[in-house]
């Protein structure tokens, strides 16, 4: 049998082993068999899975009988939290020879011992300044600090949970700090080096798509491996971007200047770096919101300039540090030339602009950021990813044009094995084409009215998705003092605690932004209405999707904001229906997917097949039958 014939029947066993004996999936069998066809011939492939097809069983099954060596890359902690706890183990459990499967993640989030070391000599010691936050590193933080180290088989900051971000910054270092195992008196017993060990040896590795991002752009990062699969892969190209870019900011000149004042006592360097940064503040400052098609004007191409040669002042006292220094001092200097050796590199790439990159200054006023990003990813996938090792990527929104828009090779095979959920039976896609176009003064009210009526219909049981900030805090305003259930809103506790909340109590409405409208599960009743106040396509100003606007031309909106609104309005309508018995009500409070005859049918395409209505008394209908009202 080839591997695509050994990966059905192995699927068909496990399958049956899940609760309530299973069942076969006609879209989870064509995913195995593609993603077993690209392992066995190193290919490419591209599988659009909509919700309940099963895609993690889809793809680890071939893995496993591959027997090679692969990545799995996705964006959100939930997946990597399913793929190791439940995934992987129960897989593995059905198997001769279990899987050998490890989670990888970047280097800040594992205890760094050398720093926690510098920082007990540092208390010990009240004269040595090692330039540490004291608040955050007192005696009962270190040595909590300290027990974990002596107690914890990872050093994960996730096992942490009771000590401060500002703590852990003190006793952590970055990919761009860290000087490696072997010039770093810890390095032996590193946590972050013992983790890269075991994922050296793993069969599976799980990473987050960022930091495969990382690897790509940076090459080295990772393992060698022979397959990579990119879960959620509808977020690839913004990762990748970011991952790609470069950025220059006051704080971060500040830090390496702090860095290096307790390697350098005596030195002026480190002072003239903080001036720089004041000045490089001063000359951003102006310039915060705006794109820099040009490159740096004339007087930031000067700032630049000066600040380069304080950092390379900076570097070169540093350099100048004898080898035979103690440990921990000969330790710290090499962390602050690792640090500053790549905050020199970044301003080598931000002075001048390039064809093929956009530059923009953001951020807030006290600390704006110049940075500058790709203006495409597909070349960068292209050389550094695609030509090494095969791919499957998979999501349940792929791009419509994702083989072009990632460069991918021409022999690229894509699929869309659908959904197994019946959408017709279960959804109603409620579209409020009778309020104001969302430009116009009255429909702020008007939405909001339609908000009370929808959600005291559902009782409740309502997740609210707003494109803006703003947006999400008036209506949670206005709701929550005339409904008897609980209004979450986010902002008033981690994402984690308020889904938990969401879910614990079936009548609570939870109000979100951006950040839940993919990549968060609320099966059942809790969840029997999804509102979405308007239509997400992306903010004009922008500055890097205003590059491909230019660079799109006469095509920019259907080339450029139409699939980027089509696949974040389909993930947010996709919180609706995540089981095969989930019912309930998609209300889209933007009239324009109605009436708008030039996109609406391509929006509507990308949504799932769900019964559509003008009607509010219809979805209102609906959902007070789930209620049994």
């Amino acid at each position: 049998m080839n591997t695509a014939e050994q990966s059905l029947e192995l699927l068909a066993r496990v399958t049956a082993c899940l609760p309530g004996g299973g069942e076969r999936r006609s879209g989870q069998d064509e995913m195995t068999a593609t993603v077993a066809d690209a392992l066995e011939g190193n290919g490419h492939a591209v599988v659009q899975a909509g919700t309940g097809t099963g895609k993690s069983l889809a793809y680890l099954v071939p893995i496993a009988v591959s027997g090679q060596k692969v990545v799995v890359a996705t964006a959100t902690k939930a997946l990597q939290d399913q793929l190791a706890d439940k995934d992987l183990p129960f897989l593995s459990s059905r198997l001769e020879e279990p899987i050998d499967f490890s989670v990888l993640k970047g280097r800040s989030n594992y205890l760094c011992l050398q720093r926690l070391k510098e920082a007990e000599e540092a208390e010990s010691e009240p004269g040595l300044s090692l330039d540490l936050d004291d608040a955050a590193l007192d005696d009962k933080t270190l040595k909590k600090l300290r027990l974990f180290a002596e107690t914890s088989e990872s050093g994960e900051r996730s096992e942490l949970a009771d000590v401060s971000d500002r703590a852990w910054q003190q006793v952590s270092v970055s990919r761009q700090e860290c000087p490696g195992a072997n010039r770093c008196p810890e390095g032996e017993s590193c946590f972050a080096e013992r983790a890269w060990r075991r994922a050296a040896a793993a069969d599976v590795l799980i990473v987050n798509l960022y930091l495969y991002a990382i690897d790509v752009a940076v090459q080295g990062i990772l393992p060698e491996h022979d397959m990579v699969i990119i879960d959620e892969a509808h977020q690839l190209e913004d990762i990748v971007a970011n991952a790609a870019g470069r950025y220059l900011s006051p704080s971060r000149l500040a830090a390496a200047a702090a860095a290096t004042r307790a390697v350098l006592a005596d030195s002026d360097a480190p002072k003239a770096v903080d001036d720089a940064a004041t000045a490089l503040r001063d000359r951003l400052e102006p310039l915060v919101g705006n794109r820099l098609p040009e490159g740096p004007p004339d007087e930031l191409g000067s700032t630049l300039d000066l600040v380069s040669g304080r950092v390379a002042d900076l570097l070169n006292d540093l350099r100048a540090v004898p080898a035979d220094a103690p440990s921990d001092v000969s330790s710290r200097a090499i962390r602050a030339r690792q640090s500053i050796s790549s905050v020199l590199d970044d301003i080598g790439c931000l002075r001048w602009a390039t064809d093929d990159e956009v530059m923009w200054v953001d951020g807030p006023t006290h600390n704006p950021s110049l940075r500058s990003t790709p203006l495409a990813i597909d070349k960068i996938l292209a050389e550094n990813l695609w030509s090494q090792r095969g791919a499957v990527l998979t999501s349940a929104t792929m791009p419509l044009h994702a083989t072009t828009q990632f460069g991918l090779p021409s022999s690229t095979v894509e699929v869309d094995v659908g959904s197994p959920f019946d959408y017709e039976a279960n959804a109603l896609l409620y579209c409020a084409a009778d309020l104001p176009d969302p430009r116009s003064q009255g429909h702020r009210e008007s939405q909001l009215q339609e908000i009370e009526s929808l959600v005291s219909a559902a009782g409740g049981r309502t997740l609210a998705l707003f494109t803006s900030w703003g947006a999400m805090q008036q209506a949670a305003a206005h709701i929550e003092p005339r409904v008897p259930w609980t209004v979450l809103q986010q902002g008033e506790g981690s994402k984690a605690q308020l889904l938990k909340s969401f879910i614990e109590n079936e009548e609570a409405c939870l109000f979100a932004t951006m950040s839940f409208w993919q990549g968060i599960d609320a099966v059942g009743s809790t969840c029997s209405l999804v509102i979405i106040d308007r239509l997400p396509f992306p903010r004009p100003d922008e500055p890097l999707l205003q590059a491909r606007r230019e660079r799109a031309g006469a095509d920019a909106f259907r080339v450029v904001d139409l699939p980027r609104a089509a696949i974040l309005l389909a993930q947010g309508a996709g919180r609706l229906i995540r089981s095969a018995t989930d019912c309930g009500v998609v209300a889209v409070l933007d009239p324009r997917l109605a009436t708008s005859r030039s996109y609406r049918w391509a929006l509507l395409g990308a949504l799932p097949p769900m019964r559509r209505t003008r009607d509010r008394s219809e979805a209102e209908n609906l959902l007070r039958g789930l209620r049994g009202d």
